[in-house]
């Protein structure tokens, strides 16, 4: 093939002739990662310095920015970054060294794969710090330069026949952090993630195998995520102001579901503070007050969100034999056929019973919780083992809270409403949707538990009115002795998942998982999203539930890494997996092993239980909780099906 050296400003425009023809490893490992790590754009003025042909533009468009600004120097590639945009952005011709952008006008600032062919780092540092506003997030992506160097790799692409090669700098990360650094901004986050399988194909497309395998466990890209720094930073008021930080080194972090990478993650005063491949050196930068976790070997996941639960019944043991036409004929035989039991564990003091119902979610590594009754003083104390949501609104059923309309009104109007829906399989429960829309329930912010009943009518209103679904598939199937199909799950927009209590679900929230992956056949992709970040928007929770990035609340699980992706980690996951969980930076769950590695600061207040044989250390009153389940209940303690008793018995 032949091969031709053009001008830098030139090879561009002959570039967006094929750029978006010709697939990239480089920018789908990209695309792979930073788009697990961009904030919420909603509301935000964005600029992407560099854009090309728009293929980041394409994706801010989509998430609502105020403004939304592309920057290149090729007339060609801006062309069709506007064939794809139209209004939606506004495109300019220009320099990123002397960007045609007001100063102090971007809230965020995206440069993906420009460093390398900019004559001078500190000249583009100077001028991003012109027009971010304080406080602007700044992201910058490139070709790794050490892996670059070491495996030569040019910058080429293939049009008409011949080969060009684009004329690059090599800038080692050292360089650009102090550049950006002596500029005003701040480290974040930096990561260096190498190809994977998802990447693989495109090397095999292209012939170019070998070239994947020489680069095997070297890292391919990097992402740096900066802040402008301001002189005020404000604190997220939900967080305790706890002043010592915490470092997890050496462990895989998830940034998504086919997403992971090595990186140490600093918790501050309850928040994910940075995400870098530096670990603490010990004697060096560690203060006194700083605790230091080593995981290598370990995956780190978002803390799991269930979106359905009455956390007062993880005692009971399942009632009912089924199958019930619908969930009213259900609650009447049960308090019919059952009376003596529900009123026997009903003598459990209701706090202690709700107390083993987060313990129940907490062992599992669910860290916040949507609990569908009234919420009371236990679940919203500091001390409480998990989140429970308190910002949204709720009904039991059309046919069982005669205050439903009531309800509905009296919550405000940017949060959930939730009530359940459709939970049976008649014709009555069919109905259900059809009459909530006649009074006006169905809406963006309702959230319809179980939706068994909907038929494809329904499904195409309860799209329509933008509504969301949480299934709790075994809770069904003891009741009905039917599950939601995947062809209705994936008919509907948005689905979440949830436990719901013990009366009815096979025993926690990953037992849904296992079933609706094993019995349904929903992809580990779907199941994640449904227990991370779709819960959390469905939810309308504001802290960063749902993700591991710079900023989030540190809600996180450690589970061995078996070198499967986070997705298809979660979709085999049990609870005798999960040996550590961090809710809001502080340690809630340790099995022994992880136990013995913490610093003795982090194990006050640990309490350790037996769960069906496994040791775990809680911070929950286990002694004080077993006793009072055991004054009524005898000792053959049943949590969500499971056995408990004191670490140790027999």
């Amino acid at each position: 093939m032949t091969t031709m050296a053009v001008s830098r400003s030139d090879v561009f425009d002959i570039w967006a002739q094929v750029y978006d023809e010709q697939p990239n490893p480089l920018l789908a490992l990209e695309q792979r990662f930073l788009s697990r790590m961009l904030p919420d754009v909603s509301g935000l003025d964005v600029l992407d310095a560099g854009c090309g042909t728009g293929r980041w533009l394409q994706v801010l468009a989509s998430h609502r920015p105020a403004s939304l600004v592309g920057v290149d120097t090729s007339p060609e590639m801006l062309q069709r970054a506007s064939a794809k945009l139209g209004t939606k952005s506004t495109l300019r011709l220009g320099s990123c060294t002397a960007l045609p952008v007001q100063s102090a006008t971007a809230d965020l600032i995206l440069a993906s794969f420009i460093l390398s062919y900019l004559d001078s780092v500190d000249t583009f540092a100077r001028e991003l710090h012109r027009v971010a506003r304080p406080g602007a997030n700044i992201f910058l992506t490139d070709m790794h330069p050490d892996t670059a160097i070491s495996c030569n790799w040019k910058r080429a692409f293939k049009a008409d026949g011949m080969e060009e090669h684009v004329q690059a700098r090599t800038y080692s990360l050292k360089q650009i952090t102090d550049a950006f650094q002596s500029c005003g901004f701040e480290l974040l986050t930096r990561i260096e993630p190498g190809f994977d399988s998802p990447e693989k194909a495109t090397f095999e497309q292209n012939g170019k195998l070998e070239s994947y395998k020489s680069s095997a466990n070297l890292p391919a890209i990097y992402i740096l995520q900066l802040r402008k720094r301001s002189a005020i930073v404000p604190r997220p008021h939900t967080l305790p102001e706890r002043s010592e930080m915490l470092y997890v080194n050496g462990a895989n972090y998830a940034l998504g579901p086919d997403a992971a990478t090595t990186a140490s993650i600093v918790i501050e005063r309850g928040h994910i503070q940075s995400i870098t491949k530096k670990s603490p050196r010990p004697g060096n930068s560690i203060s006194p007050s700083t605790a230091v976790i080593d995981l290598p070997g370990y995956l780190l996941l978002p803390g799991l969100i269930n979106a359905h639960d009455h956390l007062e019944f993880g005692l009971f043991p399942n009632l009912g034999a089924g199958p019930y036409q619908n969930s009213v004929e259900w609650a009447k035989e049960i308090h019919h056929t059952h009376a003596a039991l529900i009123a026997r564990h009903r003598k459990v003091p209701k706090a202690v019973r709700l107390w083993w119902g987060a313990v129940r979610n907490l062992l599992c590594g669910v860290t916040t919780v949507c609990h569908h009754n009234p919420l009371s003083r236990e679940m919203l104390s500091a001390d409480f083992p998990i989140r429970v949501l308190s910002r949204f609104g709720w009904a039991h059923s059309l046919e069982m809270d005669p205050n439903l309309i009531h309800n509905f009104d009296h919550t405000p109007p940017n949060l959930p409403f939730v009530l359940h829906a459709a939970e049976g399989v008649d014709a009555k429960s069919a109905q259900e949707i059809f009459d909530l829309d006649r009074m006006q329930i169905l809406g963006d912010r309702t959230v319809l538990i179980h939706g068994l009943a909907l038929n494809p009518k329904a499904v195409a209103l309860v799209n329509r009115r933008r509504s969301a679904v949480v299934i709790c598939p075994t809770s069904n199937q003891l009741l009905f002795h039917c599950a939601p199909s995947s062809a209705l799950i994936n008919s509907l927009n948005t689905v979440v998942l949830g436990s719901d209590s013990p009366l009815s679900s096979a025993g926690d929230l990953l037992d849904e998982i296992n079933f609706a992956r094993n019995e349904i056949g929903l992809t580990s992709n779907s199941l994640y999203e449904m227990v991370t970040a779709r819960s959390a928007k469905v939810l309308r929770l504001r802290s960063g539930e749902g993700y591991l990035r710079t900023g989030s609340v540190a809600d996180l699980i450690a589970v061995r890494d078996k070198a499967l992706t986070p997705a298809e980690t979660i979709a085999q996951l049990t609870f005798d997996q999960v040996e550590l969980v961090l809710l809001s930076g502080r340690v809630q769950l340790t099995s022994d092993p992880l136990y013995d590695r913490l610093p003795d600061s982090l194990k006050t207040g640990l309490q350790l239980i037996n769960i069906d044989g496994h040791r775990r250390w809680l911070r929950a009153p286990i002694d004080n909780l077993l006793a009072e389940a055991t004054k009524v209940l005898g000792r053959d303690i049943r949590l969500g099906g499971k056995k408990v008793d004191h670490a140790g018995a027999a």
